[in-house]
C-alpha cells in the first residue's frame, strides 16, 4: 500500500497521506513521496487545484516517533527538517496554484502546520489542532512559529505551542486558523465543491496572487506596490483577462483556461 495516494479528475489532483493504521505520520519514505507527487503536480498543466487530506480518522499525526526512536531506521533530526518537511513546506508555498488542506480529523505536531502552510484550510466538524510538540521536549518546526502567529496573532500562537492545548475545528476558525468548517455528513462533498470551484477560476491569477502573498511576509508597503505592479501587468497579458473581460462585457460565465 503506497503511504501516498494521488488521484486526478476535473483538473483537481487530490493528494491522500495513506498511512491510517499510524495516524498518517510520517516516516522518511512518505515524506520524500510526497514532495516528489507535490513536484508532479506543479508540472502537470492539467493539475488547477490540489487537495491534501489524509485517510482514515487523521489528518496527520505528524512525525511517526517509532522512526526516531529506532537505532536503525532514525533519519536524526537535522535530516527530518531539512529532507523531510522544510522541503515539503517549500513546495507547498511555491506551487503557482491553489492548495487546500482538507483536515479530515486530528492535525498534530508538523501535521497541523503542513495544513497551516496550504492556501486555504477547511475542516471536519470533529477535526482537531495540536501543536504537540511541547508535550515531548521539542519546539513547533514546519513553519509553525513562522505561519500560526501571523494567522492568530503572537499571544494566542505562543500559548498553544507553549501549552499544547487541543484546538476544536470551530474554535480554529474563530481564531482565523481556517477558512470553514465543514459538518460530518457533507465534508468529501464541501471539499470537492470548493476544489471544484476554484479548478474553474483563472489559475495564472491564483499563483500571481500566492506569489503576492508569499513576498507580503517579508517586504515593505513600496516593495508590495511595486510587486503588485509588476504581477498585475502580467496577469492582464494572460488569456484568462481576455476571457474574463470579454465575458463581462457579453454578460455570460466566463470559462477560464488557466493560462
Amino acid at each position: 500500500m503506497a503511504s501516498i495516494e494521488v488521484s486526478i479528475a476535473d483538473h483537481i489532483a487530490k493528494i491522500t497521506l495513506n498511512r491510517p493504521e499510524s495516524f498518517n505520520s510520517f516516516n522518511r519514505e512518505m515524506a520524500l513521496l510526497l514532495q516528489s507527487k507535490l513536484d508532479e503536480c506543479k508540472s502537470n498543466d492539467d493539475v488547477r487545484a490540489i487537495i491534501l487530506t489524509g485517510n482514515g480518522k487523521a489528518f496527520c499525526a505528524g512525525q511517526d516517533l517509532k522512526e526516531v526512536t529506532s537505532p536503525e531506521l532514525n533519519p536524526g533530526f537535522r535530516k527530518i527538517l531539512e529532507e523531510h518537511y522544510n522541503p515539503i513546506v517549500e513546495r507547498i508555498r511555491a506551487i503557482e496554484k491553489p492548495i487546500i488542506a482538507a483536515v479530515n480529523g486530528v492535525a498534530a505536531g508538523a501535521g497541523a502546520n503542513l495544513a497551516l502552510a496550504c492556501d486555504i484550510v477547511v475542516a471536519h466538524e470533529h477535526a482537531a489542532f495540536i501543536q504537540a510538540f511541547s508535550k515531548i521536549g521539542l519546539i513547533p518546526d514546519s513553519a509553525g512559529t513562522f505561519f500560526l502567529p501571523r494567522l492568530i496573532g503572537f499571544q494566542k500562537a505562543s500559548a498553544l505551542m507553549m501549552l499544547g492545548d487541543k484546538v476544536s475545528a470551530t474554535e480554529a476558525e474563530s481564531l482565523g486558523m481556517l477558512y470553514k468548517v465543514f459538518e460530518a455528513d457533507t465534508f468529501e462533498e464541501e471539499v470537492h465543491k470548493l476544489a471544484n470551484t476554484i479548478a474553474k477560476m483563472p489559475t495564472k491569477a491564483l499563483g500571481l496572487t500566492k506569489r503576492l502573498l508569499n513576498q507580503s511576509l517579508t517586504n515593505d508597503l513600496t516593495q508590495q506596490l511595486n510587486l503588485e505592479s509588476d504581477l498585475q501587468i502580467e496577469a492582464a497579458e494572460s488569456e484568462d483577462y481576455a476571457e474574463g473581460v470579454k465575458a463581462f462585457i457579453e454578460k455570460r460565465k466566463p470559462v477560464f483556461k488557466g493560462k
